[in-house]
C-alpha cells in the first residue's frame, strides 16, 4: 500500500504543478486581439440589449462602470450549465452535459472526504447525529451521482465520436484515449463500491492516510478492485491536466483576456507597454509581399516592397 500512497503524491504534485504551469504559461502570453463582440457580461445596464460604453460622446474621458455580479452570473450559467453548448450544439450537449455535470460532482465528492478526512486527523468525529449523517449521505450522492453521469457522458461521447462522420474526420486518437480512460476509471468505481463498499469507507480511510501520512491499515482486507480503483484514480488526476481537459484554465483567460476585454488604451498603461512589446517581435512569414525579419514597428512605418519584375513575369506565366 505504501507504493500505492507514494503514487497517489506524486499525481497530486504533478496535477498542482501542471496547472500552476498552465496559469503562468497563459499568463505571459502577448496581449492578445480582443474580440469586443457584444454583449460584453459586465457592461453595467447594456448588456441586456447588447450595448457598450462606446454609445457615449467621448466615453475614454468618463469612468468605466463594470458590473462584476453580471459577470460572475454569466461565468456561472456557462460552467455549470453550458450555456454556449447548449445554444450552439444541442446535440453535443446531450452527453457533454453529464459528463461536465458528473466531473463537478466527483470534485464535490472529493473536498467532503478530504473534509471529513481532515477533521478526522484533528481529533473531531462527525459521529451520528444529523450532520455526520448528512456528510454521509452528500459523499454517497456526490460519489454515485458523479461516476453514473460521468460514465453516462463519457460513454456518449465516445460513441457520438466514433458514429458520426463530421467528429470522427477532425478527433485525434488521443480524445479517443482520453474518454476511454476516463470510463474506464468510473465504471471501475461505480462496480467496486456497488459490490464491496456502497458507502466510500475505504476511498475516506484513503485519504485519512494521505493527510495523516500514515499506512492505509485495511489495504490487506480490500478487494482488489479497491486497490485498482486507487491506482486509476491517481494516474488520472496527473493526466487530466497534460492534455486538452485541462481547457478550464485556458477558458478564464479566454472570457476575461479575449472576449470580455474592453478596457481602454491610455498613455502609460499597461496595455500600452504590451503592445510596444508585441510591435517588437519580429516576422518570420514566407511570400514576396512579407518583409521578413523585420519587426512589426519596421513593418508599419515603412512603405509595403514593390514586385520585382521575376515576380510580375512569373505572375503572367501563371495567368497565361
Amino acid at each position: 500500500m505504501l507504493a500505492i500512497q507514494i503514487l497517489t503524491y506524486v499525481c497530486v504534485l504533478l496535477f498542482l504543478g501542471f496547472i500552476v504551469g498552465r496559469v503562468v504559461k497563459y499568463a505571459k502570453t502577448p496581449l492578445h486581439l480582443r474580440w469586443e463582440l457584444y454583449p460584453v457580461a459586465h457592461e453595467k445596464g447594456r448588456a441586456a440589449y447588447g450595448g457598450s460604453i462606446f454609445e457615449e460622446l467621448e466615453w475614454w474621458t468618463k469612468p468605466r462602470q463594470v458590473d462584476r455580479i453580471g459577470e460572475l452570473a454569466e461565468m456561472l450559467r456557462e460552467i455549470v450549465f453550458l450555456k454556449g453548448v447548449f445554444r450552439h450544439n444541442r446535440p453535443l450537449w446531450y452527453f457533454s452535459y453529464p459528463f461536465h455535470l458528473g466531473l463537478y460532482l466527483l470534485v464535490g465528492w472529493l473536498g467532503l472526504l478530504f473534509m471529513a478526512s481532515l477533521l478526522f486527523v484533528f481529533g473531531i468525529a462527525l459521529g451520528g447525529g444529523w450532520f455526520g449523517y448528512l456528510v454521509r449521505y452528500l459523499v454517497a450522492i456526490c460519489g454515485y451521482g458523479g461516476l453514473g453521469l460521468t460514465a453516462i457522458g463519457s460513454l456518449g461521447l465516445l460513441a457520438r465520436r466514433l458514429g458520426n462522420r463530421d467528429i470522427r474526420r477532425y478527433s485525434a486518437p488521443v480524445e479517443y484515449i482520453n474518454l476511454v480512460f476516463i470510463l474506464a476509471t468510473v465504471v471501475t468505481a461505480l462496480v467496486v463500491h456497488i459490490s464491496y463498499d456502497p458507502w466510500f469507507g475505504a476511498p475516506a480511510a484513503y485519504m485519512v492516510s494521505l493527510i495523516s501520512f500514515s499506512s492505509f491499515d485495511v489495504g490487506s482486507q480490500l478487494p482488489a478492485g479497491i486497490l485498482v480503483e486507487l491506482v486509476l484514480g491517481s494516474l488520472l488526476l496527473a493526466y487530466i491536466p497534460m492534455t486538452r481537459m485541462a481547457h478550464f484554465v485556458s477558458k478564464y483567460f479566454l472570457y476575461h483576456d479575449v472576449r470580455w476585454s474592453d478596457e481602454p488604451n491610455q498613455r502609460g498603461s499597461k496595455i500600452e507597454f504590451q503592445i510596444k512589446g508585441n510591435f517588437a517581435y519580429r516576422m518570420n512569414w514566407q511570400g514576396p509581399h512579407i518583409q521578413s525579419g523585420k519587426s512589426w514597428a519596421e513593418v508599419g512605418t515603412s512603405d509595403m516592397p514593390k514586385a520585382d519584375d521575376s515576380g510580375g513575369e512569373k505572375a503572367k506565366e501563371v495567368q497565361a
